[in-house]
């Protein structure tokens, strides 16, 4: 292990999805294959697609792929702050793992508390900076944002806690990189303005040499070394938990006749969405998400994903007619699968006598599962191993109800819900959803080892982006050296 103490680097960006988790993640295995002990920190993160520790605690799932980069176990301090979406106005707010009540924007916003939560994050990076290596910290959103800055927890003023050196990451692909980056860096006060040591121009598409002179009229305008220039990244899949990147999906999902057909139903308030991740790769799959009646009838299999607001989802499948469609799709032999939200509305009825999710009260579910569920105030989060067809597998649960059944798998016919995410990173799970379809298999009915694929994918990453960084550079950049 190597003992030379770095300091903490912290990716901040120019704007939203500009690339920011999938650089950290890619500088935490660089890091730990350099002989360090890294760790990822985001004081405050926005996402519907969150994980569980080994200890029931939630966080974002950007930072437990950032850990498992790394080659250590996630912790809520990685995470202090996650604010997961509501509805367009209002999040829940989780701290330290555990939710503390709803917040909406302009409340959270608003100054009042904010010392308190700024508080804790800090404890979180001093308990991390304490056991770990350097710290990989990522910022959110642009740091530029004027009339938030105030109260920032999670930027610049984070930056300036950890007395980190700030790399800023910027999104050729978008346009205006020269702008955005510029306008990033002189919008800062003196002292930040300092402390960003360099520049990452990310998603470059096309021949690099072409950007020569781009790159060095960068370094002149914002007097800050270009790190690197990154190509674009086709063919490499690290988890994301961006809606961005659920539109992205979206967007591919047209139906092909090639393998078995399986949809992801696109709910309105749909959550963690990498559950399915792992069938994207399948060579035996062709997974698609869709909010349309006509593509769902051609799939084999539908898949009703976690939601943040399971009552509203299922209103709306009723709505626009895909309640229907599932169920005609189960009458003609096709196999259902529920996850979390979707197991709880293919059950009998959903009961919120508390009004935890809105003003209804209660409503029947699809009628498909021998399981009747009650919104709950405490929420569910905890890992779990168990027993699948003689094999171990493993998941994690974060969920608002409780259904009356301790079965973490029930099944009627071909019909299955389970409240277990990661589920289908089981490869003994996939293979048993699939064996009624070895006919569109064919000879390529093997069995995808998805942690193995992972654990390549982050080396790739690393690999791409060794080849694209000077390293070297920013190696005298966490050293401390001007």
């Amino acid at each position: 292990m190597n003992k030379t103490k770095l300091h903490p680097i912290m990716l901040a960006g120019t704007g939203s999805d500009v690339g920011k988790s999938i650089l950290a993640a890619a500088l935490c295995r660089i890091l730990k294959q350099d002989g360090y002990s890294p760790a990822p920190f985001k004081a405050q993160n926005m996402a519907l697609n969150s994980f569980v520790t080994s200890d029931g605690l939630e966080i974002g799932r950007a930072q437990a792929v950032q850990a498992e980069a790394a080659g250590i176990p996630c912790e809520a301090d990685m995470n202090p702050l996650l604010l997961k979406p509501q509805s367009d106005h209002t999040s829940q707010v989780v701290l330290l793992g555990k939710p503390i009540g709803n917040k909406n924007a302009y409340d959270y916003w608003r100054k009042e508390g904010k010392e308190e939560l700024r508080q804790e994050v800090h404890k979180a990076f001093d308990r991390l900076s304490q056991r770990f290596n350097p710290i990989v910290m990522e910022g959110a959103g642009s740091i530029a944002e004027l009339n938030l800055r105030k109260t920032d927890l999670v930027n610049m003023p984070m930056a300036r806690y950890a007395n980190a050196n700030v790399i800023l990451v910027a999104d050729i692909d978008r346009g205006g990189v020269f702008a955005s980056a510029y306008g990033s860096i002189m919008l800062q006060d003196e002292e930040d303005r300092k402390r960003i040591k360099g520049i990452i121009v990310n998603k470059f598409r096309g021949d690099m040499r072409l950007f020569d002179e781009g790159r060095r009229m960068l370094e002149d305008v914002c007097q800050v070394p270009v790190l690197g220039v990154v190509p674009y990244m086709k063919d490499i899949h690290i988890d994301e938990e961006d809606s961005v990147d659920l539109k992205e999906k979206s967007k591919k999902g047209k139906v092909k006749n090639d393998g078995v057909r399986v949809a992801v139903v696109r709910l309105p308030y749909i959550s963690n969405f990498t559950d399915f991740n792992a069938l994207e790769h399948d060579s035996r799959i062709s997974l698609f998400y869709t909010d349309k009646v006509n593509q769902l009838a051609e799939a084999d299999i539908i898949i009703l994903p976690g939601t943040k607001s399971t009552l509203n989802d299922l209103r709306w499948l009723r709505e626009t007619g895909l309640a229907e469609t599932i169920l005609r799709a189960h009458r003609e032999g096709k196999t259902i699968l529920g996850i979390c939200g979707g197991y709880q509305m293919l059950g009998q009825t959903i009961d919120d006598p508390d009004g935890i999710e809105g003003p209804v009260a209660s409503m029947p579910g699809l009628g498909l599962l021998p399981v009747n569920t009650t919104m709950a105030h405490e929420k569910t989060t905890r890992q779990v191993t168990f027993l699948f067809e003689g094999h171990e597998c493993q998941g994690y649960e974060i969920h608002q109800g409780i259904s009356n059944t301790d079965q973490r798998i029930v099944q009627t016919d071909h019909c299955i819900g389970t409240y277990v995410h990661g589920i289908l990173d089981n490869a003994v799970f996939v293979d048993f959803l699939l064996r009624p379809f070895s006919d569109k298999i064919g000879k390529r009915n093997e069995t995808f080892d998805y942690q193995a694929y992972k654990q390549q994918q982050y080396d790739l990453l690393a690999a791409h982006i060794r080849q694209n960084l000077d390293m070297e550079l920013l190696y005298k950049i966490m050293q401390g050296y001007d």
